[in-house]
């Protein structure tokens, strides 16, 4: 018996089947009506009891990737869900007419490269992560029987960010951090950015905390939420599930928030960073970015994002020789693959010094 799923506005099937003892369903979606629906899977039910293969009409790629979004990546967070979202806007402009059993592997890399001309190429390879792992769905599903994607050089025309441009190394971050520290009775953004220094947390997770998640005996801060201060939706889940973590966090860091809720009045979601002015409820990373900016210029320091205080936590934390485990744990990643990736320009430099020092060592 099938079973039928109304996935966002329309409606999928899946369709039990075992092959050489493997579990391997047929699912399909996309379909308007829930009777449309029901009367495909009974088609391909049909098929499967004659002994034969089902065969599926052609589905618009757009169409598919749309619906395997709302399936897989209902979860995800809202600002994870936009990209999402953006990917899908790039494959309706691209693939409008092309249905998914149609596209071949050059027409992909043609898109891939027409894609690149105006983007970094950071951002072509997220674009084809994602679409990468639609179509190994529709291999799953057996939609498809060859990965389109699979091999593919992923190029870029703009010049990203250098690596070095998104981070302080220790002397400047110790500069911000002792200019951060005398400036806490200023505002509430400087509590940001200390954090942002100390834990390298995201910004959205530091707007959510709540004077809760602070232990004090412990010294340590919960993330389990994140503060959406862009779409306006309040409290929502962390990018993923290993972005929920327990911090630990120096003395000195803890001690200037407990002083700081001693007059900090109290507001309905006990949010540490509440602004009653703005529309998102929470300070904005506009302004504390602003901040930041102002006070690199005043130390004559590189000029980083709120982002970068992230990646400096990283490179400090490298710099102190803790390992790469520790710090992908504690920056909440999903596994250490993601942290390898994200900083392996910090890596390489620690590798470099690293060798330089087992030189002079075996001298």
């Amino acid at each position: 018996m099938a079973s039928i799923s109304k996935i966002g506005k329309t409606y999928q099937y899946t369709v039990s089947r075992m092959i050489n003892g493997k579990y391997k369903p047929i699912r399909k979606g996309g379909f308007t009506s829930k009777k449309e629906c029901q009367i495909a899977a009974a088609e391909v039910e049909k098929s499967l009891m004659l002994g034969k293969n089902p065969q599926f009409a052609k589905t618009p790629f757009p169409e598919y990737f749309e619906s395997w979004i709302k399936l897989h990546k209902s979860h995800v967070s809202p600002a994870t869900k936009k990209r999402y979202e953006n990917t899908l806007n790039t494959v309706e402009q691209y693939f409008l007419n092309k249905n998914l059993q149609d596209i071949t592997k050059d027409d992909y890399v043609h898109f891939l490269k027409d894609y690149g001309r105006t983007r970094a190429k950071e951002s072509v390879r997220k674009v084809n992560t994602q679409i990468r792992a639609c179509v190994q769905e529709a291999i799953f599903q057996e939609l498809i029987t060859k990965d389109f994607t699979y091999g593919v050089t992923i190029t870029g025309s703009v010049e990203a960010k250098k690596p070095d441009e998104k981070y302080l190394d220790y002397n400047d971050y110790s500069k911000l951090l002792k200019a951060v520290s005398e400036r806490l009775n200023d505002s509430l953004g400087y509590y940001a950015i200390l954090l942002g220094l100390k834990t390298g947390m995201r910004f959205a997770e530091i707007v959510g905390l709540t004077r809760k998640d602070f232990n004090f005996k412990e010294s340590t801060i919960k993330v389990d939420k994140t503060w959406d201060y862009k779409e306006g939706r309040g409290m929502t889940k962390t990018k993923n599930e290993d972005s929920e973590r327990m911090i630990t966090v120096d003395k000195t860091t803890m001690a200037a928030f407990k002083e700081l809720f001693k007059n900090l009045p109290p507001n309905v979601n006990d949010l540490v960073f509440f602004n009653p002015s703005q529309k998102s409820h929470v300070i904005t990373n506009a302004w504390v970015n602003k901040i930041l900016k102002k006070l690199c210029s005043t130390l004559e320091i590189k000029n980083i994002t709120f982002h970068g205080l992230r990646h400096t936590h990283c490179s400090v934390l490298l710099y102190r020789k803790y390992s790469v485990q520790f710090i992908s744990k504690r920056l909440g990643h999903r596994d250490i693959e993601t942290t390898l990736r994200v900083y392996s320009h910090l890596l390489k430099e620690q590798l470099t010094e690293e060798n330089e020092r087992l030189v002079e060592d075996l001298a």
